[in-house]
């Protein structure tokens, strides 16, 4: 009797669920982003969460929640009710946050779950202001070698630091990192002459580098960054040197109903497909991601899993 009152439980569960799923969205729906307002991330929320109200009929509003390199903004979806009106929109950042973060607060594999990415970023940009004497990537490593170089990066363990430190690994040399609470502090920081140098995602800054106030010295992709071609890539001027890119990914509360989780998949995917969505995706030089929720769990543990080794090769001691 037990094991058939289980069952019914289980089949009375999975039909809430599918009806849950169904009527979903029938009311606002809140993102959270971990980043500032203007950065690539939060400049990626947007794109589709606006896409998204379009489609489903209700609004998808973006809120900024910054702090601790988005963990803030994670933590308050890992303990938000699982219906799916509230997501996390996080860059690549989140991955190395158990490795520098002793309490994250959260259980980053079971509080919350990897719904979809908008797409793959093949690299980052290595920039300097404008001004500065410095013309190429090699000029700059030469002038690292003699000079204290001083780099900031949205926060101790942010993945715009790892990459940082990564690169200085690869090409010999030492820079003094200053953190800050986004990239568009670090960009403020670098043009008034507070740091010299800084690795960021295109998205935020071609308006910057086209208006020539800043100088890219490089890219960190595997091949040419399309709007920029003249951008040497870094791997063929250093030596030993893997490319690094970016993610940006969206995800709900770890006891979501998987149905809902699906069709929130299947709801991002076509957000991106639209042609004004999929235009600014690759003009900020983002590949197509079409995982279904599954294959987007499985490769944001891989991701995860990876960033161990890159903060022990930054030296980053977890706090």
């Amino acid at each position: 009797m037990l094991r058939v009152f289980s069952v019914l439980v289980l089949m009375l569960m999975a039909a809430a669920s599918s009806t849950q799923a169904q009527q979903f969205p029938d009311r606002p729906v809140h993102v959270l982003v971990g980043y500032a307002a203007g950065s690539g991330p939060d400049i990626q929320a947007r794109t589709v969460a606006q896409q998204l109200s379009i489609n489903l009929g209700q609004q998808f509003y973006v809120e900024n929640r910054l702090g601790a390199n988005g963990t803030i903004a994670a933590r308050s979806v890992a303990t938000a009710n699982p219906d799916g009106y509230t997501l996390l929109f996080s860059s690549n950042g989140i991955a190395p946050t158990p490795y520098v973060y002793k309490n994250l607060g959260y259980d980053i594999y079971k509080d919350i779950t990897p719904v979809a990415t908008q797409g793959i970023l093949d690299g980052l940009l290595m920039l300097v202001d404008a001004k500065s004497d410095i013309k190429t990537l090699q000029q700059f490593i030469e002038h690292a070698k003699k000079e204290r170089v001083i780099y900031g990066s949205p926060g101790v363990g942010n993945g715009l630091h790892l990459a940082t430190e990564l690169f200085s690994k690869a090409a010999g040399i030492k820079m003094q990192h200053v953190p800050y609470k986004g990239a568009s502090e670090v960009m403020n920081g670098m043009l008034t002459g507070s740091v010299e140098v800084m690795f960021v995602t295109p998205p935020s800054v071609m308006g910057l580098i086209k208006s020539g106030r800043v100088r890219a010295l490089g890219f960190t992709g595997s091949k040419p960054f399309p709007p920029l071609p003249d951008v040497p890539l870094v791997k063929d001027v250093v030596p030993g040197f893997e490319p690094i890119g970016s993610w940006g990914m969206f995800f709900v509360p770890g006891k979501t109903p998987p149905a809902l989780v699906d069709k929130l998949n299947a709801a991002i995917h076509a957000a991106l497909l639209a042609p004004g969505v999929a235009s600014i995706m690759q003009r900020d030089g983002y590949i197509p991601d079409n995982r279904n929720a599954a294959e987007t769990v499985a490769f944001f543990r891989k991701e995860v899993e990876a960033m161990a080794e890159a903060v022990k090769a930054a030296g980053i001691e977890p706090n």
